[in-house]
């Protein structure tokens, strides 16, 4: 029965790729759901020490699903424009794009149909000795 293999595991790791930027390393996994779909994480990693002295890595991770890359692209194209030139792009902002006005002015903001609930990844920081 396919799909069964999965059954058990957390989610299958395909690709990984892991870039080391000054202090920080970032991990570009992409992982298959229980359907076999790929979505993309990208995980921020960063070597912190806490009051005794100990060090620990502090993550924050983004999960990105096929249905959004070209959203996602489109932003990210935008911004690293804005940030060589200075000038926005030409190209019109999309109509449904989160506006932070929007929600200081109390506008409705509703959650697409991709939203998702993440529980907390982890209540204290990942120790390592």
């Amino acid at each position: 029965m396919e799909g069964t293999e999965n059954k058990g595991k957390e989610r299958d790791e395909i690709f990984s790729r892991a870039i080391r930027a000054g202090k920080r390393t970032y991990f570009f996994d992409v992982k298959t759901t229980v359907e076999e779909e790929a979505y993309l994480t990208i995980t921020e990693s960063k070597r912190r020490f806490n009051d005794q002295g100990k060090f620990f890595y502090e993550k924050h991770k983004l999960f990105l699903y096929k249905e959004d890359f070209e959203k996602f692209l489109n932003g990210l194209n935008d911004s690293l424009e804005f940030i060589r030139t200075g000038k926005a792009p030409d190209r019109p902002v999309p109509e449904n794009s989160f506006n932070p006005s929007d929600e200081a002015e109390g506008k409705d903001l509703r959650m697409d149909r991709h939203s998702i609930e993440f529980e907390d990844l982890s209540s204290e920081p990942e120790q390592t000795v």
